[in-house]
């Protein structure tokens, strides 16, 4: 018998985290008051190996994808509908800096096994997808709603403490300004994207330079991500938009028009070392978390998730690089 655990937020973190107890037979119920202001729901859902101004290949990310490839198709099948999207990315270099850089690490083999093509303007980078978030959690929700597995309300974890053995607080921005993780060190970064209309972009291609367009349906795309460390205020911006507008037009060309149908924000929740985090609190055993997914959550959560089944059925310690036990010293 496993204890009862309550998962106080739907958001990418605990519907992972829900799915991985699902289908490890771990009893569970979920609390979340609605997905209105989750980050999640303004999430763009991407894996892109190969990132930043000095092409840095993600964190274990050939650990991770296959894991979080087998997550999200297995999700699908059971929900049926679409989620995962095999992409790749054409990777246009900035400037001559960027193109240099990228020489010295594609010879020393660094980038394998993801750019195996390039040319003068940039490279192609395999292993790239797209996660539909927002199909996620809403399809997600409709089915644990339907289940009694979800209850719509509010959890409150510094006012009463639910009556269960282990609650597992996966509500990103609300937990990291609570008291009970003060102990972690905590940084915020603002992004912005843009929703456009765009008509002949390759659907299964995502463009990066600086600023990445991602098609996301027929005559449609998603232009993002700005970066604002520090900023906490959710409001969209009209520098934001511009900002990403003149990215469009880099991107797309100027002789390529397109109209802007939507922005928006939202709050990534990061840590100095830039790992997520994960595990039990370690002044509460009965409390736990995941947290600290920033721009990355649709790679980390699965595995994160996966962190916390083989530690309840099989007594694993979570792995030292994301046990929140990194910052009590």
């Amino acid at each position: 018998m496993h204890p009862d655990i309550l998962i106080v937020g739907q958001g990418l973190a605990g519907t992972l985290l829900a799915w991985q107890f699902e289908r490890a037979g771990i009893p569970f119920k979920i609390a979340d008051a609605g997905h209105a202001s989750a980050t999640s729901a303004a999430a763009a859902g991407m894996i892109n190996p190969i990132t930043g101004r000095r092409l840095v290949k993600g964190w274990q990310i050939e650990t991770l994808l296959p894991i979080a490839r087998a997550a999200y198709t297995a999700i699908e099948t059971v929900l049926g509908v679409p989620l995962w999207r095999e992409m790749r990315v054409r990777r246009i270099f900035a400037d001559a800096r960027e193109r240099e850089i990228f020489s010295g690490k594609f010879a020393r083999g660094e980038l394998a096994p993801f750019v195996s093509d390039y040319d003068e303007q940039g490279c192609w980078i395999g292993g790239a997808a797209q996660v539909d978030v927002g199909r996620l959690l809403a399809a997600s929700r409709a089915r644990w709603l339907v289940a009694g597995r979800l209850g719509e309300r509010a959890v409150d974890l510094g006012a009463e403490f639910p009556p269960c053995d282990l609650v597992v607080d996966c509500t990103g921005l609300a937990a990291a300004r609570s008291e009970a993780f003060r102990f972690v060190p905590w940084e915020f970064s603002k992004g912005e994207l843009l929703a456009v209309a765009v008509a002949g972009l390759a659907p299964e291609v995502i463009l990066n330079r600086r600023q990445w367009a991602l098609p996301v349906a027929a005559g449609a795309a998603w232009i993002g991500a700005t970066h604002e460390p520090g900023v906490t205020d959710p409001r969209v911006t009209a520098a934001a938009r511009r900002t990403l507008t003149a990215a469009a037009v880099e991107l797309f060309g100027a002789d390529r028009e397109f109209m802007v149908t939507d922005q928006r924000a939202g709050i990534r929740v990061v840590l100095p070392d830039k790992r997520p985090v994960a595990g039990r609190h370690p002044g509460n055993f009965h409390l736990g978390l995941i947290n600290g997914l920033g721009a990355k959550g649709v790679l980390w959560a699965p595995w994160l998730a996966r962190q916390w089944v083989n530690h309840l059925t099989e007594g694993v310690p979570f792995d030292p690089a994301i046990d929140g036990r990194r910052f009590t010293g």
